[in-house]
């Protein structure tokens, strides 16, 4: 870790930015990079090739890139395998029958939670429907659950199916809370009004830490308050916050979360999800919930007895053995992020979309909205622009000039800049690409 002396270096990009003011230029975007000690991470990863070159990868928020030292992790679990069979999960390198294990430290620095809250196993949406069997408990006066309109369709459908599986109409059960009349964001007094107003038959809060769609971050903690005073349970959707933003859940009270890794956190296609439980519920082993062989306290796993016992903690959810080859790919990424933390991520990442945000405002009359907040502390690394016509066809000439951004209905084009491998350049050669296309 270099905690300080990366906060310092970044401090004088800051500096660098200000006192030179934003310029649209390839001079002042090297600038940049000279100044940002976060920059020579940029080495540390694989960047799709174009033509002769390298791709400009902003799309981080669907697939991150493969660190560089993700075959060598990998090739370690083989050789195990190979040289020491079912010995792997004692004797291996990284011991196959704790391997989890290995996660809770680092995942629960980015999470901003004890090691004990923290366990990753899955994927994103198994996990949800695993922390929804335990926290969604229905009644005939509460059972309706509060969502964000326009939830990433997998919540959605978790949501809809887990209330007809209690017996209830999801067309009467799921309460949306959408941006108001001309917006495209949603404002969190919008959200505290509708918890406050549906109390008495709410059960469960469940919303996106970023959406999707906007690249809108939400304020987690204010949110969390107002459910809880309601004596309302909520969990947040994690996949494009976590690894992007700061987070603090075990101070903000959060009841769970879940995650994926394939984003921001690099884990490769598909890798291992993650979740979070607070600690008042993990420590409880008398929680509801679904009960698996790897969940089983571990000293008694291999009595092979009946009565499920969980362990006391995150963990206590697991359900079946450690996915190694699902999970390495994770475990080298997590190596880098130990280079770096999430406070010098995240004040690059603030850096980048500042400079892009001054960047599209030189062209962003010809033909499209920034709809992302323009304030830092309600945004993660993604800026959505929203095209008033012909999103689809510039999209597709993005792509065909090397830029690799992705398209969602209806024509929001989603930029992320990723901290810890993207560069200032990257987004002055995105700008100069793009203004040729308009």
């Amino acid at each position: 870790m270099h905690e300080t002396g990366n906060q310092i270096n970044l401090a004088a990009c800051f500096l660098y930015m200000n006192n030179n003011g934003m310029e649209a230029t390839l001079t002042f975007a090297q600038g940049l990079d000279l100044q940002d000690p976060l920059n020579e991470m940029r080495k540390d990863f694989y960047f799709p090739k174009h033509g002769s070159g390298e791709a400009i990868y902003f799309c981080g928020n669907s697939l991150g890139l493969q660190p560089k030292n993700t075959q060598a992790c990998i090739e370690q679990e083989l050789k195990d395998w190979r040289e020491l069979g079912v010995g792997g999960y004692l004797h291996g390198k990284n011991p196959w029958l704790y391997y989890q294990h290995g996660f809770a430290e680092q995942m629960s620095r980015i999470a901003g939670c004890e090691t004990h809250e923290v366990t990753v196993m899955n994927t994103l949406t198994v996990n949800l429907h695993l922390m929804l069997l335990s926290f969604y408990n229905p009644e005939d006066r509460k059972h309706k659950i509060l969502m964000e309109k326009g939830a990433f369709p997998s919540d959605q459908y978790a949501v809809e199916t887990q209330i007809r599986f209690h017996g209830f109409d999801p067309e009467e059960a799921i309460i949306e809370v959408g941006p108001g009349e001309g917006k495209k964001i949603i404002e969190e007094e919008e959200i505290i009004e509708a918890i406050e107003k549906n109390k008495d038959s709410l059960s469960l809060v469940l919303l996106g830490g970023i959406n999707y769609y906007s690249g809108q971050l939400f304020d987690m903690r204010t949110i969390t308050e107002e459910a809880h005073r309601c004596g309302v349970v909520i969990g947040f959707d994690l996949a494009h916050a976590m690894g992007n933003a700061p987070l603090d859940l075990h101070e903000w009270n959060i009841d769970f979360a879940v995650w994926c890794s394939y984003k921001y956190l690099n884990g490769g296609p598909g890798a291992v999800g993650g979740l979070f439980v607070h600690e008042r519920h993990a420590r409880n082993i008398n929680h509801p919930r679904m009960g698996g062989w790897w969940g089983n306290q571990e000293s008694l796993r291999f009595q092979m007895e009946k009565g499920f016992i969980p362990k006391a903690d995150a963990s206590g959810w697991n359900i079946s053995t450690a996915q190694v080859f699902n999970m390495v790919s994770l475990k080298a990424s997590l190596e880098l992020f130990e280079k770096t933390g999430m406070v010098q991520l995240r004040a690059k990442s603030e850096l980048l979309t500042g400079y892009l945000e001054f960047l599209l405002g030189d062209i962003s009359h010809l033909s499209f909205e920034i709809i992302t907040p323009a304030q830092f502390h309600r945004r993660g690394a993604q800026l959505s622009l929203f095209f008033r016509e012909k999103g689809k066809q510039i999209h597709e000439a993005m792509t065909a000039a090397g830029i690799v951004v992705d398209y969602r209905e209806p024509g929001v084009i989603r930029v992320a800049p990723a901290p810890i491998y993207n560069s200032f350049e990257d987004l002055y050669r995105f700008y100069e690409i793009l203004k040729t296309i308009l």
